[in-house]
């Protein structure tokens, strides 16, 4: 910087803290004890040093564009600061001119706060470390998602049940938000009739174990997500040592006795169930959670005749219609982790592709439901196959 900018700088940060309010720590803690939001303008690998206890990260460079959605109350009083308390004034003052009434800046940053030895939380051994900042920087600007999220989701495991068209798209969007744990469970190999909509396989692959397939693509995708694989067939005899090392499960099954295995596991073992379905060109999708709504018998109680529920081979499906349901599952996943938004719990979500539209359907808990029912224990898994007539 040349002596002339370096004095122009200056000048304009002469003009700032003339003109701004600025605290030292102790008149910051004091305010924010009595209810001001502090917010972190530095950048997400500044923080890996510490963030002040109780504030918010919102780098300089997103302020403008996220301000109103973190500080949605402008008479709210804001003590924004930085490592040394100059970005901090330049932050103040965008926040008074986009009409913030009770602004300061606090002087000598975070590096001030530390000595004074008020209340910092450094990242513990469960943060995210640098590289995962970088990674997920798009996430930690989200409020509903920042640090607290993007940990809630490395620490997470999802497991997907189907490494097929639905499972395909769910689970390079889990492994892409950096869901840390993800399994997958299926028994069959990669075939050429898969590739028109099971995108984790390739024509390389065809003749491989689909779970082995699956992780290959998805190490790829994201080395920092741990994938977890079960190369058979789900049933009575495993589906609870399976299940019960997962906080979701994700339901990509493509036929219906695992659909109502699965459910009744997952209600077993309190875990939230997160289905999907495609059939031509029309996908449903909910979420069936014991305790907050309905589980999938409320929904189907019977499983139609298996001359009217035909296949995938036997039917088709649209090739892009699993990436769509798929992808709503990752999301509904997402939410459950985060505790964030409205779950599909209670409600059927349809979308007709011919017709480019959603319907929603309300689905209420059945109280005599067997499985979910009002005062029901658990009453024991069942023959399936013979349950749905095959």
């Amino acid at each position: 910087m040349s002596p002339q900018t370096m004095g122009k700088h200056n000048e304009i940060l002469a003009a700032l803290r003339a003109k701004l309010s600025r605290v030292d720590p102790e008149q910051a803690r004091a305010l924010q004890e009595q209810g001001a939001a502090l917010v972190d303008v530095r950048g997400f690998s500044e923080m890996n040093d510490g963030i002040i206890e109780g504030a918010a990260a919102l780098p300089r460079g997103w302020l403008e564009l996220k301000a109103e959605e973190r500080l949605p109350d402008r008479a709210q009083t804001v003590v924004v600061y930085c490592e040394g308390g100059i970005r901090s004034l330049y932050a103040a003052e965008a926040l008074e001119r986009l009409g913030y009434d009770n602004v300061h800046s606090l002087d000598g940053g975070y590096n001030a706060w530390k000595r004074a030895g008020l209340p910092i939380v450094r990242p513990d051994e469960d943060g995210l470390s640098e590289l995962e900042r970088r990674r997920y920087a798009r996430h930690l600007v989200i409020p509903e998602v920042g640090e607290t999220g993007q940990v809630r989701l490395k620490n997470a495991r999802v497991l997907l049940v189907g490494a097929g068209g639905l499972g395909s798209p769910a689970a390079i969007y889990l492994a892409a938000a950096g869901v840390g744990t993800i399994g997958l469970c299926d028994f069959d190999v990669v075939d050429e009739s898969n590739l028109q909509r099971q995108i984790l396989h390739t024509p390389a692959r065809v003749g491989m174990n689909k779970v082995d397939s699956a992780r290959q693509a998805l190490n790829e995708l994201n080395p920092l997500v741990h994938i977890e694989t079960f190369n058979e067939r789900l049933g009575v005899d495993n589906v609870d040592r399976i299940v019960e090392g997962f906080d979701v499960v994700l339901d990509g099954a493509d036929n219906f006795p695992t659909r109502y295995l699965l459910n009744d596991a997952c209600i077993k073992h309190d875990k939230p169930n997160v289905h999907g379905s495609v059939f031509r060109f029309e996908g449903q999708a909910s979420v069936f959670q014991r305790g907050e709504g309905p589980c999938y018998r409320c929904l189907y109680p019977e499983p139609p005749p298996p001359e009217m529920a035909p296949s995938c081979a036997e039917a088709g499906v649209l090739g892009v219609l699993p990436g769509i349901i798929g992808m709503i599952q990752a999301v509904e996943t997402i939410k459950l982790i985060l505790n964030e938004g409205e779950p599909l719990t209670g409600r059927l979500l349809v979308y007709d592709a011919l017709a480019g539209t959603f319907r929603e359907l309300k689905v209420s808990r059945r109280k005599d439901c067997e499985y979910c029912g009002d005062g029901k224990e658990f009453p024991g898994y069942v023959d399936y196959k013979g349950f749905c007539g095959l």
